[in-house]
Formats: C-alpha cells, structure tokens, sequence
C-alpha cells in the first residue's frame, strides 16, 4: 500500500477539494483525509500509477507538489539535513564572499558546483581561497545580519524530535555555521568543513578532509549504525548535487526546492511546500505539529 500526499506553500494554501477527490477517484484511492485545510491532503493507494509524473508535472503548474510513498515505516526516526538553501535560506559562502567583494564570482562557482557541473572539493578549495585576508569577524556580522531559516524548520524538528526523532545536520559548508544553525534548531549534532583562520583572518584553506557528498553518505551510515537504526529509518533532505548520495541512501530523500538536475533523480521533490512537507509526506497532521 501506498499513501499519496498533495501539499502547497502554506504562505499561499490553494490546495482544492476537488482537486483531490478527483485525483482520489481517477487512481481508485481510499478516503481522503485533510491534514491542514486548504495546504495538504492524503488518500491511499494500492500501487503507484503509471502516469504519476504527467500527473505530477501538470500539479506543479498550479502551485502544487505530490508525493507517493510506501504507507508501511512512513514515519521517520531520523532526520540528516543539508544546511546551506535548505534549512537556511542562503548559502553561507556566497555571502562571506559577498563582504569580502567577490561575491559575483563565488556565486558563479557555487551555482554550477550544487548543479553537479564542478567537482565539489575543487569548487569549495577555489571559493575558500578567494576569502583570504577576510577577517574573521566577518563570520559572526553574517550570521547576524545576512542568515534566516527556511519556513517550517524549527516546527520540522520540534515535531520530530517529540516523537522520538534524532537530528543531524551535515552540510559541506563551515562549522561556524551549523553550529549556530544546529544550536537555534535543536540538531543534536552537525558535521561541516572548517575554515582556517590566523592571526584573525581566513588563511584562504579549508581544514581537511574535506566534508562532501561521500562525507554525507558516511554520516548517514555511522549515526544509523550508532544509534542501531536501520537506513530505511532516516529521512534526508538536501538542494544540491553533493546530497545526491544520502538522498538515495536514506529511506526518504527528499529535494527541497533543489536544482532540476538534482530533482531529476529524486522521487520526493518539493518545489513548492516548506519544511513542514517534510512532516506532511509523514502522516502528521497540522495539529499534531509542536510549537
């Protein structure tokens, strides 16, 4: 058995009624249950239908995403996030490099990188080496001035985690980031790359290993092992083509507003929907939602 779940922005909620009860007749699905009025719905089907993805594609149209998952283990014991455009809306780098001057250029780099057309350690090597002689000040008047969370992220991660959930954020930008990000959401832990500093100001490298897509996937694998859950049991999510890997590892994978060729090869794609999706496509309802 499946569940089919339709949801919408909830700064704009124009999910219809009879858009889904029309979707919910055409594919032979169970009774339909609102779990917010107007933003997100779910019914049941016996098997996935063959033409979801025209149907998907023609829903996208009109402000609204559709995921179709198994109804069985739907909700997850593990959250594993990407930081950079996912649970903050910017990405940290290209605002250093933004104070520092080189913002057009770094943004470029950074652009093409998540869209998987660089290789990401000579992307991150490169972008890092044009912030050097930055003060390290800079770090602080940024997350300050520049960083605001995604939608939906402190209520994702409350709700998770009162049930039981563990989080952990990863991303292949700096610790001077997530662990501010992972301290005001209530991550239990974040891994990232760190940023060298002398005398006070960047030295223009970055610590290695550096912290990539294979550095994810390890996460994913290390923290389930640890904590003796099972892959299935994780729910990823991430914008960019260096979360591929724990996007397809994890039990769901989901794309957030991600680059298309990222989105492309994901089966849960959220274009429209803000981190609140991610608990929707789980099962919870708007008033099973923590504060």
């Amino acid at each position: 058995m499946y569940v089919l779940t339709l949801l919408t922005a909830p700064a704009h909620p124009n999910l219809e009624a009879s858009l889904v009860e029309n979707l919910r007749n055409a594919w032979g699905g169970g009774a339909a249950q609102w779990l917010a009025t107007g933003e997100a719905a779910e019914f049941s089907l016996a098997e996935k239908p063959d033409n979801q993805w025209e149907i998907w594609a023609d829903l996208q149209k009109i402000g609204v995403d559709m995921v179709i998952l198994p109804a069985e283990g739907r909700k997850k014991q593990m959250l594993l996030a990407d930081m950079d455009s996912t649970m903050i809306q910017q990405e940290c780098i290209d605002e250093l490099a933004d104070v520092a001057g080189v913002g057009a250029r770094v943004k470029d780099i950074t652009a093409r990188a998540m869209n998987g057309e660089l290789d990401f350690d000579g992307a991150l090597t490169e972008r890092v080496g044009l912030l050097k002689d930055l003060d390290e000040s800079v770090i602080a008047e940024v997350i300050k001035t520049r960083i605001t969370l995604m939608p939906g992220g402190k209520t994702l991660l409350a709700t998770m985690k009162r049930n039981g959930a563990y989080a952990a954020l990863v991303s292949g930008g700096f610790t001077a980031f997530t662990g501010h990000v992972a301290k005001t959401l209530g991550f239990d832990e974040n891994r990232a790359n760190t940023l060298l500093v002398a005398d006070g100001k960047l030295t223009g490298n970055v610590g290695r290993p550096i912290l990539g897509r294979e550095a994810k996937v390890q996460a994913l694998k290390d923290i389930t092992q640890r904590l003796g859950l099972a892959q299935d049991d994780v729910m990823a999510v991430g914008d960019g083509a260096n979360d591929l890997g724990m996007l397809g590892l994890a039990g769901a994978g989901v794309a957030l507003h991600a680059k298309p060729s990222v989105a492309a090869q994901c089966d849960i794609r959220i274009n429209h929907g803000d981190l609140t999706a991610l608990l929707y496509i789980q099962g919870y309802a708007q008033n099973e939602f923590a504060s």
